[in-house]
């Protein structure tokens, strides 16, 4: 028996209707081989060929949209084109299995795909089905077919889409009733195919009327139903533009709501009326969004609430709730006014202390009477398991006697003196960052169930002052006494060094930090105010006092990099221990 080769076979015509060709390719050039055996074989459908063997009859086709029944299936709209498939088929007819007239025709039907394709993206879908009908019914296998019909099936879905939602805008029906609405629609449509340009529209219209809803809503004050007008848009189309903008809208009207809601519970604290206070503040939480000034604003009332009992100068002490021992004692300092900055008599003054500018400290404040302690830090470190930024970087500056100025040491973190040396309980604590000292207040408030921080700029000058308007807060120049760990003329290190710029005939017996409270506290009993160790401050670093708070805040700002620190230390210049002086780090 010869093998078989691919054939096609041509079935008998039905009365009233043209050949209609179904076939795969052909390699019928060597006809004349084919057996007797091949010629006998009964016809069957394409569905029960196999894969070598391609036999077919001929089915009545199914009638294409915007066809009518009985008139010519395999007709082109294009008078060349459909030319020249008629005489294609009329070769076939006469010629089956020629392999030349097949590649022929399944060049014009891949034309014509191409054409229906370029219909279906111009959404001329009538069009592009009645192509796509005649490529079905003369050669339903024809590459790029399937794919063609899918798209167009899926377009003629979107277009139904598209109808019921225009229908239902046009009804008034946007976003409801469930299931029944243009926003369903839009998002089914969507689902199907996301770039199309009427969809995306559509969905666009929506959440710019939810959106418009959600600005209404909150200047009516009504910020709970704005945020949920916000959330349904948001959930409308991916770009969230018109959300974002809104957004910004509501909180600017929030924000104004709470700055109103803010100044009245600050009034009522100011007269005292605590009670008032806490009532009003109910309005805060109401409105939402304002957890952080919610929290500012109770442990302001709760803080002023405690130390309205106290008086200027007390010591006080807080219980570490969960450890046996104590908080650092801090000293109140009663409320007050003074003029900060530097006097434009000071020829020593930078310009970042300047202009000279009065600020009113309204509340009392109580401030570390002295300076934290190894002793104190590590009962911090052992409760959290804080790590520091030095113990992070592994390393720090420590003082190099022999070089005669500060350099990295490895290893070396707050367990360690100036000189790199393990610190005895007793020394202030050094080898700490900005965030370290954050930490460590904020780990007091937890730990006292009362409110620790950093100290403002203004603060602490008001503090370190203590009511004098000196250059220091013991006088204008050198002090008479050992009252603060300074640079003097008449200390000097282990090694023999000396200070180049020190304060004349001054000595206080230390080279490197001292104790804690080994000298005199100033006017409001607190110690190490102008030398020994520099503090930390709340404040983010300017160049100059304008626009500063004039109420005893912290200066502070979003993305802050440098941050203040106040009050001399055992090396530093006399220029740098006077009350005004300050520095960037």
């Amino acid at each position: 028996m010869v093998p078989m080769t691919r054939k096609l076979f041509l079935c008998l015509l039905l009365a009233g209707l043209p050949a209609v060709v179904l076939w795969a390719s052909s390699q019928d050039s060597d006809q004349a081989q084919a057996t007797q055996e091949d010629n006998e074989q009964k016809v069957k459908r394409l569905g029960e060929t196999s894969s070598d063997d391609y036999q077919l009859d001929l089915a009545i086709p199914r009638t294409p949209a915007g066809v009518k029944p009985g008139s010519n299936q395999a007709s082109l709209p294009d008078p060349d084109q459909n030319a020249h498939l008629q005489a294609l088929l009329k070769k076939l007819a006469a010629h089956p299995g020629n392999a030349a007239t097949l590649r022929q025709l399944d060049d014009l039907l891949s034309e014509v795909v191409s054409a229906a394709d370029a219909r279906i993206e111009a959404w001329e879908l009538d069009d592009a089905a009645r192509l796509l009908a005649v490529v079905r019914e003369v050669n339903p296998r024809l590459a790029g077919l399937a794919d063609a019909s899918r798209k167009l099936d899926q377009r003629q879905k979107i277009r139904e889409l598209l109808d019921q939602a225009k229908a239902a805008k046009a009804d008034g029906r946007l976003y409801q009733p469930a299931g029944d609405n243009a926003l369903t629609y839009y998002l089914r449509a969507a689902e199907l195919d996301p770039a199309v340009r009427e969809v995306q529209q559509g969905l666009r219209e929506i959440q710019q009327t939810m959106v418009g809803n959600a600005i209404d809503a909150a200047r009516n004050l009504d910020f709970e139903a704005a945020d949920k007008w916000l959330d349904q848009a948001s959930s409308v189309r991916k770009p969230q533009d018109l959300v974002e903008e809104a957004r910004v809208k509501v909180s600017q009207y929030r924000d104004q709501k709470a700055e109103a809601i803010e100044q009245d519970v600050l009034k009522a604290i100011g007269r005292g009326d605590f009670d008032y206070a806490e009532f009003t503040l109910i309005d805060l939480i109401a409105l939402g969004g304002h957890e952080d000034r919610v929290a500012a604003l109770r442990e302001k009332i709760a803080r002023e609430r405690v130390y309205g009992q106290y008086v200027p100068g007390q010591v006080v002490q807080d219980r570490l709730l969960k450890l046996d021992g104590y908080a650092p004692a801090v000293v109140v300092v009663a409320a007050g006014s003074f003029m900060m900055g530097a006097a434009e008599s000071d020829r020593s003054a930078p310009d970042n202390e300047a202009p000279r500018h009065r600020v009113n400290i309204q509340r009392g404040f109580g401030l570390g009477m002295q300076e934290i302690t190894v002793a104190q830090f590590r009962t911090f470190i052992d409760a959290s398991g804080y790590q520091t930024e030095a113990e992070a970087k592994g390393s720090s500056k420590v003082w190099d006697d022999s070089m005669g100025r500060l350099t990295d040491r490895e290893g070396v973190n707050w367990r360690f003196d100036f000189q790199g040396d393990q610190a005895a309980g007793g020394l202030p604590v050094v080898h700490v960052s900005w965030n370290d000292a954050v930490a460590y207040a904020r780990w007091l408030s937890a730990a006292t169930g009362e409110h620790y921080r950093l100290p403002s700029e203004a603060e602490f000058e008001y503090a370190l002052r203590a009511d004098s308007v000196t250059r220091y807060w013991w006088g204008d120049s050198r002090p008479d006494e050992a009252v603060e760990n300074l640079t003097g003329e008449e200390d000097q290190s282990a090694g023999g060094r000396k200070w180049s710029a020190y304060f004349r005939s001054y000595r206080d017996g230390y080279w490197g930090p001292a104790p804690g409270a080994s000298f005199t506290a100033n006017g409001y009993g607190l110690y190490d105010m102008a030398g020994n160790v520099s503090e930390w401050i709340a404040d983010c670093w300017h160049a100059t006092y304008v626009r500063a708070p004039v109420d005893g805040s912290a200066w502070d700002n979003p993305g802050c990099e440098q941050r203040v620190v106040r009050g001399g230390n055992w090396a530093s210049a006399p220029e740098s221990t006077r009350s005004s002086s300050d520095c960037a780090c």
